[in-house]
């Protein structure tokens, strides 16, 4: 029976990754696969008139969705039976999603795929499980699997947080250190607990200690938020001890999202660092019909050329899913400037940031003038501590074309000038991102002070969480309103993330700006 290649399923070995040895044939794995949906022009449509600001796309409900865009039996059916022929089980299928993961034996899914699996050795994330060229698909499948991911199980992406290093900047004002409760007042968020709302919060790795948590919310003096781990793929809440690890970004999420949203679940899905099970969990929080998240924060990503075009893909349409269902995914810019730490003196944009349904964050320095509950922002720039400080992620993407809510921008670098945005240009909006401004937080029993846009991205989320409790209604795919609307967002003029400058109106450092609260939620 022929075989072929699925488009956009090549992958190459990682720069300095050696093979280690050949993997064990008898081990069990479970893969991702992807289906298309039904409807799929029907639903593309909706997708481009949400983008384009019609006011006849409304989200439909999860029910409604699954019922008209889930995956079909016939498809499902097919896929069945390539499973059964290979002695691959389905794990757990998701009509809704159009997902299915498999599980067998890594020789079974060699057969299965035509493809060869090794281990690796990598000096910047240790062992994985890897592969080179394309997965191949039988003619039956040719058209109804869209992806095949987690054969290869690298880690896909790095948390966006820093904590603030023990010597300051040179060239800086002093370091001062806020709590989320002071952000929120001092970007005038609106009054509300987000009560009634669930914030989906994904998770890569690490952990939260319960006792963390009771401490910070009663030393803030706000309600002990509801946090329900989820475990997805592999993953579950466990903490390692390190603050600096995984754990920092866990933990800064849950107590930036719980503080200014206390009245909200916090459903936080913990799964495996790969594309395979970054893509699982935010599938299953946009279909999420037990916690029903209305927001989700992604502080996780890595630089868009660092993904396959299947995984891309795949990982846009699940941002597209949730436009669709009404939901907002707010998902950090990164923390390495325009270049991302990539590493290789090109510019590059992090993502999921970089999906046009994301809502991009960004990230900015504050300086504060008076005492609480008096203080204003004295000024704010775009946050750039220097070499080693870190930087807000932001520029022009390279997979996405120009959004129709971007249309007609202009970027900024700072040696060649203005010119027309020629992709999509990340990222959306800012807040508070240094370190040395950074954000109080107790984690794994250390109180420390940390910044990175994956501050951001919460801080937005719990913004979104409050309107969607005055609104009645979720705000949903918020990235067109926001554009539509002049002045919502405290405009940042002045700083840069390496090669893009800040400027009036939107820019690849800040995008719109960072909240005015009151403002945005009048738009909202």
């Amino acid at each position: 029976m022929a075989k072929h290649p699925l488009p956009g399923s090549d992958r190459a070995v990682a720069r300095g990754a050696k093979i280690a040895g050949q993997c064990d044939p008898h081990e069990t794995i479970d893969v991702v696969v992807t289906l298309r949906r039904r409807d799929e022009p029907i639903f593309r449509a909706l997708v481009r008139d949400m983008a384009a600001g019609e006011p006849a796309a409304q989200p439909l409900s999860r029910a409604a969705f699954s019922k008209r865009f889930g995956a079909s039996d016939d498809d499902l059916a097919k896929l069945a039976a390539f499973a059964a022929q290979h002695g691959l089980t389905m794990a757990r299928v998701d009509t809704a999603a159009c997902t299915v993961v498999l599980r067998g034996a890594i020789a079974q899914f060699q057969q299965a795929f035509d493809v060869t699996l090794h281990q690796y050795d990598y000096h910047a994330s240790g062992q994985f499980r890897g592969r080179t060229g394309p997965v191949h698909l039988p003619d039956e499948l040719r058209d109804v699997v869209t992806a095949v991911l987690g054969l290869d199980n690298r880690p896909q992406a790095r948390p966006h947080f820093r904590i603030r290093p023990p010597f300051r900047p040179a060239a800086t004002p002093p370091a001062i250190a806020l709590s989320p409760l002071q952000l929120g007042a001092l970007y005038r968020f609106p009054a509300g607990d987000g009560a009634g709302q669930c914030i989906g919060i994904i998770e890569l790795g690490g952990g939260y200690r319960p006792d963390d948590l009771r401490t910070y919310f009663d030393g803030l003096g706000v309600a002990r938020p509801t946090v329900v781990p989820i475990a997805i793929h592999g993953g579950g809440n466990q903490p390692s001890g390190d603050p600096g690890g995984p754990d920092g970004e866990v933990t800064l999420d849950i107590e930036i999202a719980g503080a200014l949203a206390p009245g909200a679940t916090l459903a936080v899905y913990f799964t495996q660092n790969s594309d395979a099970g970054f893509l699982d969990a935010v599938s299953r929080a946009v279909h999420d019909t037990t916690h029903n998240p209305s927001v989700i924060s992604i502080s996780w990503g890595g630089p868009e050329d660092a993904w396959t075009a299947q995984s891309l893909r795949a990982f846009d349409t699940v941002l597209q899913e949730a436009a669709a269902l009404g939901v907002t995914v707010c998902a950090a810019a990164g923390d390495n400037g325009s270049g991302d730490g990539a590493g290789d003196g090109r510019d590059h944009v992090d993502f999921p940031a970089a999906s046009p349904y994301a809502l991009a964050c960004g990230g900015t320095r504050v300086q504060v003038a008076g005492q609480p509950p008096d203080q204003t922002i004295a000024l704010e720039v775009v946050w750039n501590d220097g070499s080693g400080g870190g930087a807000s992620g932001g520029g022009i993407s390279r997979a996405f074309p120009v959004p129709a809510w971007q249309d007609g921008l202009s970027v900024l670098r700072g040696v060649d000038g203005s010119a027309p945005l020629p992709g999509r240009g990340v990222p959306d909006v800012a807040g508070d991102a240094s370190p040395m401004t950074g954000y109080e937080v107790l984690i794994d029993g250390v109180r420390t002070v940390v910044g990175g846009t994956s501050a951001v991205a919460p801080l937005w989320a719990a913004l979104i969480a409050r309107i969607n409790v005055a609104k009645g209604r979720p705000a949903g795919y918020v990235n067109p309103k926001l554009y539509r609307a002049a002045g919502v967002c405290n405009d940042i003029t002045q700083g840069n993330n390496g090669t893009f400058a800040a400027a009036p109106g939107w820019d690849a450092c800040t995008g719109l700006g960072s909240p005015d609260g009151e403002k945005v939620a009048a738009v909202l």
